[in-house]
């Protein structure tokens, strides 16, 4: 049984992945391979200059992945931003129990070192990203398979309450400035239940699922598998957690209305995924990542 959540149930290695590839897919057969990125869920290959495949590492993957060849090649015409498409579906074989994904590969890098300025430069590029995002029939994205708030988003008093029984996991990995400022915003509550709004979502959107490029700006968002149809708040949390306060009016005004209540959730959930994030980046003993999403707390608690 796997000590933590984020535990792979299937090891995928460079040496599988290049023969798996290789013999479903003879046109790739021969390019370079390189590891280049995990999650919860999936392990990340690049092959050549143009491909990227994604493995999954646990059975709560699977869906995810389906998911994702059935509903982002409808995505296209209706978002801004560039995302990695589904161009290749490997098949479960004696090799490999499940399905795999190869995608277009996206240039750019994690917005991980970037200061206000180069944040504030996506301000408008991300509103109009989900004001576009949020209004992608749903009635396509239910018959694709897209769940319904799969994660349970509405209920802020268990969401705090889970995240106050995870902070002692992160006292050793958190300075006691910030440690203690995100008890205090815990504790301090707020609304407890959220009334139920519907849109369609990208469901994972932090700054491991995105990129951006040499200027800082984001060039594109990765790793759709947590589409779902729920609270905008979900996908909004990128005005708390992404950018800096100075810059949360302009989104608000470039995205549409937006009342308190779901800014209020949103800044939970932009305080919450990045939680996750470090626990399973100091479990890996990745400094970078850690301290990434312990900077990303910080930014989403600032007023």
């Amino acid at each position: 049984m796997s000590a933590n959540q984020w535990d792979a149930e299937w090891d995928v290695t460079e040496s599988l992945a290049r023969r798996l590839i290789d013999s479903q897919f003879p046109d790739l057969s021969g390019e370079p391979i390189e590891a280049i990125g995990y999650g919860w869920d999936n392990i990340v290959f690049r092959i050549g200059s143009d491909t990227v495949f994604r493995f999954p590492r646990r059975k709560a993957a699977i869906n995810l992945l389906e998911r994702e060849w059935r509903i982002l090649p409808q995505l296209a015409a209706h978002v801004s931003i560039p995302f990695s498409r589904p161009m290749y579906r490997g098949e479960a074989s004696v090799d490999f129990p499940v399905s795999f994904l190869g995608y277009n590969y996206l240039h750019g890098r994690y917005p991980i070192g970037l200061n206000d300025e180069q944040r504030i430069l996506s301000t408008t590029a991300l509103a109009v990203f989900l004001r576009q995002l949020h209004a992608f029939p749903l009635g396509t994205a239910l018959e694709c398979g897209a769940p319904l708030d799969h994660r349970n988003l509405l209920d802020l008093e268990s969401r705090r309450r889970r995240m106050l029984e995870l902070l002692p996991s992160l006292a050793g990995h958190m300075g006691e400035e910030a440690y203690c400022a995100l008890r205090q915003y815990l504790l301090a509550g707020g609304v407890n239940q959220a009334a139920d709004k519907r849109v369609f979502l990208h469901g994972d959107l932090h700054f491991k699922n995105m990129l951006v490029d040499e200027d800082g700006l984001v060039s594109g968002i990765m790793d759709w598998g947590d589409m779902n149809v729920g609270h905008p708040a979900c996908d909004l949390n990128v005005a708390y957690s992404y950018l800096p306060s100075k810059a949360r009016q302009r989104f608000f005004d470039e995205y549409g209305v937006v009342d308190e209540e779901t800014k209020e959730l949103a800044r939970l959930i932009a305080a919450y995924i990045p939680m996750l994030i470090m626990l399973q980046a100091a479990d890996k003993k990745d400094a970078r990542i850690t301290a990434a999403a312990i900077e990303t707390i910080q930014r989403a608690l600032s007023d």
